[in-house]
């Protein structure tokens, strides 16, 4: 088993276009470590970094106590596990899963016990005669999996590994996947845009966005304390509302500002949310006071459950709802305050439907206020 580290690793491609920038990870042994984050965000070529696929154009990357920037993939003691699978069509299971043994000359009686007992952890031995063409997309993944856990690596590489599959099975295999890696004991890094599987998977989560680091943590620690916006609206779904505002200081109280009041008119209203004391820091809010700020809510924060509304001092809003979509354990309420776009998670037994004009409040305690123009975290 191995730690890997990343040290100011740097991808630079011809033309000057930087896919990866002074990335710095330490990954502990046998841990769980996520790369998350949108398309082009550098996740996939960090992962092909690590595995040799890419050349390092600057910076240190060592498995365990090695340096291996210049050691060749087969020789990095890795297994990689691909998006498509990477299945040989004319081979069958068995010989998929033990091809790469044979390459390095290992007897056949090892051979034969190593594939049949990853088939065995994976639950597919009775699979091991068949092609991959009649096999499931599920099958398949196991088969890729079964293939790098025969190989015994110090370091699970996993490149998207479940987009392929439906939305039952990707969630089969998140646990199957999990359950995996407390049985083999070995570090994983896998990389998704799914931050669901990220939440749910990982011991931390790297979350990066155009080629930087945006923040590294525990799935709780993302969610709760968000370091910037971006951060705050990829993690989590449905993802943060975020409110236009400005805050305010009134009777030594600070308080966000938002709505548009129209003075020649009754049309429009303003609103305040004030920030329960135990959240507010002077030293932090002082120099932003009657300056705009953004209000990140999270969805379930929002209430329109009566008796919640009614012990509400502020931050208290009237909205329309436009759509309702109905989940079963929750229902989701899409609504328009002032112009705002808000989403609702509340309960199953909300009355609430579209058109209806309805009061939501907001729950101090738990909102987020972010810096407008650098997007930083002020307050979680």
């Amino acid at each position: 088993m191995a730690s890997v580290s990343l040290r100011e690793i740097y991808k630079k491609y011809p033309g000057g276009v930087v896919a990866v920038s002074d990335c710095n990870i330490e990954i502990k042994d046998k841990e769980f470590i996520i790369l998350v984050g949108p398309s082009g965000c550098g996740k996939s070529t960090t992962l092909r970094m690590i595995a040799g696929l890419e050349e390092i154009t600057e910076g240190e990357l060592y498995i365990g106590d090695r340096l291996v920037n210049d050691i060749a993939p087969k020789d990095r003691d890795i297994a990689m596990v691909f998006q498509n699978y990477a299945l040989y069509p004319h081979m069958t299971v068995f010989e998929n899963m033990a091809f790469g043994l044979k390459l390095r000359k290992v007897p056949k009686d090892e051979i034969a016990r190593k594939v049949e007992e990853a088939a065995r952890i994976l639950d597919i031995a009775h699979l091991l005669d068949r092609k991959p063409k009649a096999l499931s997309g599920g099958q398949r993944q196991r088969v890729a999996l079964g293939r790098a856990i025969v190989r015994e690596p110090q370091v699970f590489l996993l490149d998207e590994p479940l987009s392929n599959l439906d939305a039952k099975l990707r969630a089969q295999m998140r646990t199957e996947i999990s359950k995996l890696h407390k049985k083999l004991g070995t570090t994983f890094i896998y990389v998704t845009h799914d931050q669901t599987e990220a939440m749910t998977m990982g011991d931390r989560i790297v979350v990066m966005k155009d080629g930087y680091i945006q923040q590294i943590d525990s799935p709780t620690n993302l969610y709760q304390n968000p370091v910037n916006q971006f951060v705050a609206g990829f993690i989590g779904s449905p993802q943060m509302n975020f409110i236009d505002g400005t805050l305010r200081k009134i009777d030594g109280k600070y308080s966000v500002e938002f709505g548009s009041e129209d003075t020649k008119t009754t049309r429009g209203k303003k609103y305040y949310v004030e920030i329960p004391d135990e959240k507010a820091d002077a030293e932090v809010l002082e120099p932003h006071v009657d300056q705009e700020i953004v209000l990140g809510v999270r969805p379930e924060c929002l209430h329109d459950e009566e008796d919640f509304i009614a012990a509400a001092t502020t931050g208290v809003v009237e909205a329309e709802v436009e759509v309702t979509e109905m989940m079963g354990a929750e229902t989701y309420l899409y609504i328009n305050c002032e112009g705002i776009s808000l989403t609702a998670r509340v309960s199953p037994r909300s009355t609430a439907r579209p058109q209806d004009h309805i009061k939501i409040a907001i729950d101090p305690h738990r909102i987020h206020l972010f810096d407008k123009e650098t997007e930083k975290s002020l307050l979680n």
